[in-house]
C-alpha cells in the first residue's frame, strides 16, 4: 500500500491513506473526545489499559487523537502515586498507541496532544516561568531554547502535539488568564510567538525531528479582550482593534510555520470562534495561506448548539467553519450522520482528514509509532538541562520597578535581614496555573536562595506574617519584631495560581470554586486587583519600624500595590518564576546578577482607571477628578543596578541608530525600545507602537549605537481595508526605555510615500 511507502511524497501517502478509508473511520480521525487520564491505570505490576479506551477505539476503528495522557494536576486527580512519571511515561505511551495500531482496520496511529503552557504539564516536567515572565525577559533567543527543551521532554515522553498559549493579548489584568499572556503589546508577542515556533518545531521541513513538538498556538481569536475580564466571555472588538491587536501574534506565528492553532471560547462579533467561518476560512486560510491544523477548545463545539439547536448541526457548522480536529465535544462524534443528512460535504469532511493525516505523517508515526522509535534522549537526561533553562529564564525576567537610595544590590553592610512574607518560603506560589504536583524538595524559595547566597556572617531571619488571602494579622507581630532588628527587610508578596484536590473545576478544567488561596488562573477572574488585606497590614507594619523594606511581588498579573511604591525602599516583580525562581531572585537582591526584566504590562494603580495600556488610540484623554490616569509603572519600565543614557536619534536609508551609553558604575543591561507614533495617516493612529527593541549589555562608561531597520516590520499599518501594508504619512521615531520615556524623548521625523520599498523587510 502506497501510504506505507515511506519514500513516497507525504501528500502522496496522504491521498492514498485517504482513499481507503470508510466514512466511520474518517470521522474517527477528527475526534478527540476522551480525556487521556482515563485510558490507563496503574497497578502494582504497571499500567493497564481501561474499558474506556477499548470502547473510544472500537467506536471509530481506531483513535484520532487522545489528550491529556500525560497530563497531572488537581483537576485530572493524577499525581505521582497514580500517573506516569518521567521513567515510564514513554512505557505508557507505546501501550496505548499499540492498541490504537492494532484496533485500527488500516494501522493508523494517534495523536498524543499534550498541555505545554510553561514546559511540558506531565509529572517530572521541567516546569517553566509563564508566559508574562517570559514577555519580561524581552528575549526571544533565550525562549527559543527553552521551548526547544519542553519540545524535547514532550517527545521523549510519547507526547507529538503541544498546546501553548501564546496569543492572547492580556488588555484586561483581571482576567485570571494573563499569567498565559506574553504582554500587552502585539509586537513583543509576535517576536515571542515566532520564537516558541522555532524552538519547538524546527525548521526540518516536511518531517519534524525527533526531539521537535508541532505547536498548537491557542487563542485564535481575541480571547484575551474578554469583557470585564471574565474568562470565556464576549469580546466586544471592531474589526481594527482586532487586526491591529489581536491577531498580529497569530500571523506572526503561521509565517513562522505553526502547525496548527486553536480556536478560541469567546465569540467574535456574534459568532463563537469554533464557528466563525470569517475567521478560521476566510482569513486564516484564504487570506493568510494557513495550511494546518485547527483544533477547538475544550468543549467549544458543543456550545454551538445553542446557535443550530442539536449538537450533530453544531458539528457541522464547526466542521464548514473550519474546525478539523475536537477537543472533548459530542458534536464531531456525529460527524458520519451530518454527512448522511447533506449537513456536511463529505468533501470538506475530507479535507480536515488530509490535515490530521498530514501531521501524523509529517511526525513519523507510521514508521516509529512508540515513543522508544522517536526520541534520541531519555527522558531523565533532561532534567537538568531544564533546570538551568528555567532560572535563567527566571533570572532574565526580575523586574526591578524602583530603587530608592541605591539599597539594592543588598550591601555588604547588612548583616541581618528579615525575610518576610507569605511567599518567602514556599515554592508553590512560585508555580502558576497549568502545573503538574512536584516531587517533594523540588524547587527553592526566596529564603532558600538567600540563605545559600548571602555572604557567610549573613544572618537571615523568617516570618511569614500573614497568608496570602483573608484579614488574618495574627502573625504580624512576630514579623514587625524581626523586622525591627533587621538591617533590612525583604517582604515577598503575592498571589497564587496553585490549585489543590479542593478547588472545584468546570467540564472544562477552569477553577470554579477556588481554594482558600487561589488567587489567579483560569477561572480566577477579580473585579478589583488588590492583594489579601492582611498583606498591606503586614507592608504597612514592617515599613512603620524605619527598617529599609524591599518587596518583591510574585504574581501572575500586575495587582494593584501602589503602597509598596510609596512606603518601600524598592519594589521587584517576579511573574511565577517557576520552581527555581527563589535562586533568580536571591541572585538580583544580593547583585550576582543583574535586574534585567522589563515590563510586559502596565502596571495600574487601580482596578477602576482601567485600561492602562500603552497602546490606546492617540485622543486627549482627561484625566480622572479622583484619581490620575496614567499607570503606576509603564509597559517597558525596569531598572537595572546602573544608568544609562540615550543620545538624539539619527535618520539614515531605511534605518535609524542611536548611541547609548552606562553611565553608571556597574555593568548592566538596557533595552533599547523603538516606537512609532503616526502624525498624517489613512487611519486614525494609536499614541504609541512598539515596533523594534533590542538589548544591550555594557559596562561602565561603554557606549555603543544601536541600529535598527525602517522596514515594513517597523512601518506597515493596518489599512482601511484592513490590509496591512505601508502606507504613506507622516511618523516620528522615538527611541527610549520605555513607552512612558518614550512620550519625552527626542523624535526624528519622516515622511513615508506611495513608493516605498523595503525588499529585505518580512512584512508584520
Amino acid at each position: 500500500m502506497l501510504y506505507r511507502n515511506p519514500t513516497a511524497p507525504i501528500e502522496t501517502r496522504t491521498r492514498d491513506l485517504l482513499s481507503r478509508m470508510t466514512l466511520r473511520e474518517k470521522a474517527g480521525q477528527l475526534n478527540q473526545r476522551m480525556y487521556g487520564w482515563n485510558a490507563y491505570r496503574r497497578t502494582p505490576a504497571g499500567f493497564e489499559l481501561t474499558e474506556a479506551l477499548y470502547a473510544e477505539t472500537e467506536r471509530f476503528a481506531g483513535l484520532g487523537a487522545l489528550y491529556g495522557l500525560l497530563r497531572a494536576d488537581a483537576w485530572s486527580g493524577v499525581d505521582h502515586a497514580t500517573g506516569a512519571d518521567a521513567a515510564d511515561s514513554a512505557a505508557l505511551a507505546d501501550l496505548v498507541q499499540r492498541h490504537v495500531v492494532n484496533e485500527s482496520r488500516l494501522g493508523i496511529p494517534a495523536l498524543f496532544v499534550e498541555e505545554v503552557p510553561h514546559g511540558h504539564m506531565a509529572l517530572d516536567g521541567t516546569v517553566l516561568p509563564v508566559n508574562l515572565a517570559v514577555g519580561a525577559t524581552w528575549d526571544p533567543e533565550l525562549y527559543e531554547h527553552a521551548a526547544a527543551h519542553a519540545a524535547a521532554e514532550l517527545r521523549a515522553r510519547g507526547g507529538h502535539l503541544a498546546l501553548v498559549s501564546a496569543l492572547d493579548i492580556a488588555r484586561d489584568p483581571r482576567w485570571g488568564r494573563t499569567e498565559e499572556c506574553f504582554g500587552e503589546d502585539p509586537y513583543l508577542a509576535s517576536r515571542l510567538t515566532e520564537a516558541l515556533v522555532r524552538g519547538m518545531q524546527g525548521s526540518s521541513g516536511d518531517l519534524f525531528a525527533p526531539d521537535k513538538a508541532p505547536v498548537v498556538l491557542k487563542h485564535f481569536a481575541g480571547q484575551g479582550a474578554t469583557i470585564g475580564g471574565r474568562n470565556s466571555a464576549e469580546s466586544e472588538l471592531g474589526p481594527r482593534e482586532l487586526h491591529e491587536i489581536h491577531l498580529p501574534a497569530a500571523r506572526a506565528g503561521v509565517r513562522a510555520g505553526a502547525a496548527a492553532v486553536m480556536a478560541a471560547y469567546n465569540e467574535v462579533d456574534g459568532m463563537p470562534c469554533s464557528g466563525n467561518r470569517a475567521l478560521l476560512h476566510d482569513l486564516l486560510r484564504r487570506r493568510w495561506g494557513f495550511e494546518g491544523l485547527v483544533m477547538a477548545d475544550g468543549l467549544a463545539v458543543d456550545r454551538l448548539a445553542r446557535i443550530t439547536g442539536d449538537p450533530v448541526s453544531a458539528g457541522a457548522l464547526a466542521l464548514n467553519s473550519g474546525v478539523d480536529l475536537s477537543l472533548w465535544d459530542d458534536g464531531f462524534t456525529h460527524l458520519e450522520e451530518a454527512v448522511e443528512r447533506g449537513l456536511v460535504r463529505e468533501e470538506t469532511l475530507d479535507a480536515a482528514v488530509i490535515r490530521v493525516l498530514r501531521l501524523k505523517f509529517r511526525l513519523g508515526l507510521f514508521e516509529r509509532p512508540c515513543p522508544a522509535d522517536q526520541s534520541p534522549t531519555p527522558p531523565t537526561a533532561l532534567a537538568a538541562l531544564g533546570r538551568d533553562l528555567s532560572t535563567a529564564l527566571a533570572r532574565a525576567a526580575v523586574t526591578l520597578l524602583h530603587n530608592n537610595g541605591g539599597v539594592l544590590p543588598i550591601p555588604s553592610t547588612a548583616t541581618r535581614i528579615a525575610v518576610l512574607g507569605p511567599h518567602a518560603a514556599t515554592t508553590a506560589h512560585q508555580l502558576g496555573d497549568y502545573t503538574a504536583p512536584q516531587r517533594p524538595g523540588t524547587g527553592t524559595s526566596v529564603l532558600d536562595g538567600l540563605r545559600r547566597l548571602a555572604p557567610p556572617g549573613v544572618e537571615i531571619t523568617h516570618a511569614r506574617g500573614c497568608a496570602l488571602t483573608g484579614d488574618d494579622t495574627s502573625g504580624i507581630s512576630e514579623a514587625v519584631a524581626l523586622a525591627d532588628a533587621a538591617d533590612l527587610a525583604v517582604l515577598v508578596l503575592g498571589g497564587s495560581s496553585a490549585r489543590t484536590p479542593e478547588t472545584g473545576f468546570a467540564a472544562n478544567g477552569a477553577a470554579q470554586q477556588t481554594a482558600s488561596e487561589m488567587t489567579c488562573g483560569e477561572g480566577v477572574d477579580l473585579a478589583g486587583l488588590r492583594l489579601g488585606d492582611a498583606q498591606y497590614e503586614l507592608l504597612r507594619a514592617a515599613s512603620a519600624t524605619g527598617t529599609p523594606a524591599v518587596v518583591v511581588l510574585v504574581q501572575g498579573r500586575p495587582h494593584a500595590v501602589p503602597e509598596a511604591a510609596d512606603l518601600t525602599a524598592a519594589l521587584l516583580t517576579v511573574w511565577y518564576p517557576g520552581p527555581w525562581g527563589g535562586d533568580a531572585i536571591a541572585e538580583v537582591l544580593l547583585g550576582h546578577a543583574e535586574p534585567a526584566g522589563r515590563l510586559p504590562v502596565s502596571v495600574p494603580r487601580s482596578a477602576a482607571q482601567l485600561p492602562v495600556y500603552y497602546n490606546h488610540k492617540d485622543t486627549e484623554y482627561g484625566a480622572y477628578v479622583d484619581d490620575s490616569a496614567e499607570p503606576l509603572y509603564s509597559f517597558g519600565h525596569g531598572l537595572s543596578y546602573t544608568t544609562f543614557a540615550y543620545g538624539p536619534p539619527r535618520l539614515g536609508q531605511h534605518t535609524v541608530e542611536v548611541d547609548v551609553t552606562n553611565t553608571g558604575e556597574r555593568r548592566g543591561r538596557t533595552v533599547v525600545q523603538l516606537y512609532m507614533r503616526r502624525l498624517l495617516t489613512p487611519v486614525w493612529p494609536r499614541t504609541l507602537e512598539l515596533r523594534a527593541f533590542r538589548s544591550l549589555d555594557l559596562a561602565p562608561g561603554e557606549c555603543r549605537t544601536v541600529r535598527f531597520p525602517l522596514g515594513a516590520d517597523q512601518l506597515a499599518q493596518v489599512g482601511a481595508d484592513l490590509e496591512t501594508a505601508v502606507l504613506p504619512g507622516t511618523l516620528e521615531v522615538r527611541i527610549a526605555e520605555s513607552a512612558r520615556a518614550a512620550l519625552t524623548a527626542v523624535p526624528v521625523l519622516f515622511r513615508v510615500d506611495q513608493n516605498f520599498t523595503a525588499p529585505d523587510a518580512t512584512p508584520l
